[in-house]
């Protein structure tokens, strides 16, 4: 769905620098979807449903968690453990 937004572009560029999207609509997105996992994390830690870990961690883990790094955590290309992958 496309629509018109006004962002503070202060806070987009933190988004994008702590995820390491690529672009703001993704920011955007992993903002959101974040925003869920913390609301259902609080409702289930506040019901006390007696859930066994599994089912826990089920209940309100993020779907891309590993495909997204932390932008810190990367490594930078051109170092000396950080070189470019070559493509074949």
């Amino acid at each position: 769905m496309k629509m018109t937004m006004h962002i503070d572009e202060d806070i987009l560029d933190e988004v994008m620098k702590i995820t390491g999207v690529a672009s703001k609509t993704k920011a955007v997105e992993v903002a959101l979807s974040e925003m869920v996992r913390k609301h259902r994390l609080k409702a289930i830690l506040k019901a006390g449903l007696g859930l066994t870990s599994e089912e826990l961690k089920n209940s309100f883990a993020y779907p891309e968690e590993e495909s997204l790094r932390v932008a810190e955590d990367a490594p930078k290309y051109g170092t000396k453990y950080g070189k470019s992958p070559r493509r074949r």
